[in-house]
């Protein structure tokens, strides 16, 4: 979406730790050109603020309390297909990067970014383009021209790929269900998908491929 120089890009923020949402204002008040139109503390929050088309740019946390910001992502991406949304995570970028761009993301940054980096990314979605760090830029030329097997994880749904970094992390299905306001059932239906796609009887190899594959710390 492309803004006159004289406009201030209005960006809204959705994440639900209220010292992120206030560390991100006052990034964007050190600059001239950029300010926050709102704020949310979770999916149904930040779905609301799209929908109420105040904003140029949404910053999204990947990891809600209600749903997860890949989900978010893509019903806003529905519902205001003008509106580019950058996704925010404590994640590397070789765990949910790629995927949130095939879901529609406009950019993809680690919380670690710094300012700088920030406020480019916001100003490129705002102007209609894509932001992607260098980083990420060396990891997408990587997988282009070269003949290789899919790998498994690859295969799963987004709620079936979190599903598995989780239990990979140590948590338990109670855990997870918890976390994501789902039923235990639910989670355990995600485990035995995740399972059977991955070729894997249990979490112990769910988890020793995760770090083989460098998809947890």
């Amino acid at each position: 979406m492309s803004k006159k120089s004289t406009a201030a890009i209005k960006v809204l923020i959705a994440d639900d730790h209220a010292i992120v949402r206030e560390g991100l204002r006052q990034i964007c008040a050190g600059s001239k050109d950029i300010v926050v139109a709102g704020n949310a503390a979770n999916g149904l929050e930040a779905i609301k603020l799209a929908r109420e088309g105040n904003g140029d740019v949404m910053l999204l946390d990947i990891v809600l309390p209600d749903r997860s910001g890949i989900d978010i992502l893509k019903q806003i991406r529905k519902e205001q297909p003008d509106l580019p949304v950058l996704i925010l995570s404590i994640h590397r970028e070789d765990q949910y990067a790629i995927r949130s761009l095939k879901a529609g993301a406009a950019g993809f940054l680690n919380k670690q970014a710094s300012p700088g980096e920030l406020l480019a990314a916001i100003r490129q979605a705002a102007a209609g383009r894509k932001y992607v760090s260098p980083s990420l830029a060396q990891e997408l030329a990587n997988q282009i021209g070269f003949d290789h097997d899919t790998p498994l994880h690859e295969t799963l749904s987004d709620r079936e790929y979190q599903t598995m970094v989780m239990i990979a992390s140590g948590k338990t299905v109670s855990d997870i269900a918890s976390e994501l306001l789902l039923s235990v059932k639910t989670i355990s239906m995600y485990r035995s998908r995740v399972l059977a796609k991955m070729k894997m009887r249990h979490n112990a190899e769910l988890t020793h491929y995760a770090l083989k594959n460098n998809l947890v710390e």
